[in-house]
C-alpha cells in the first residue's frame, strides 16, 4: 500500500475529472480520497470471511458517497440536488459505523 496524502492524492486526478462541476465542491474531492483510502484500508480485513462482508459493505457506502453527489450535481439545482447531498450525507453517516465494526471484530478475537 502506498500512503498518499490528499494533496498528492489531487495532483493525479485526470483533468476531466477536475473539470466537472462537482469538483468545485469540497466535499466532493475529500469523498472521492475517502473512496481511495477504503479500498487501500480495507485489503487487510478482506482476508477473513467476517472482515470481508464489513470491507464490501464499508467499500459500497464509502463510494455511495461520491456517487450521489455527482448524481445530485447531474440533475441540476434544487430540490433533486438537494435530496441526493442528503443521501450523501446518509452514506457517509453509515460509512462512519461501518467503520467502528472492523475495529470491534478484530478486537474480539485477539
Amino acid at each position: 500500500m502506498v500512503d498518499m496524502d490528499y494533496a498528492e492524492w489531487e495532483e493525479t486526478v485526470l483533468p476531466q475529472i477536475k473539470r466537472e462541476v462537482s469538483w468545485q465542491f469540497f466535499g466532493y474531492r475529500k469523498a472521492m480520497f475517502l473512496y481511495k483510502l477504503c479500498w487501500q484500508n480495507c485489503e487487510e480485513f478482506r482476508k477473513k470471511a467476517l472482515g470481508r462482508a464489513v470491507a464490501e459493505q464499508l467499500i459500497r457506502s464509502v463510494g455511495s458517497i461520491s456517487a450521489n453527489i455527482e448524481e445530485g450535481y447531474g440533475r441540476g439545482f434544487g430540490k433533486k440536488r438537494a435530496y441526493f447531498l442528503r443521501v450523501a450525507v446518509g452514506s457517509a453517516r453509515e460509512s462512519k459505523g461501518w467503520t467502528i465494526v472492523p475495529d470491534l471484530f478484530y478486537l474480539s478475537i485477539c
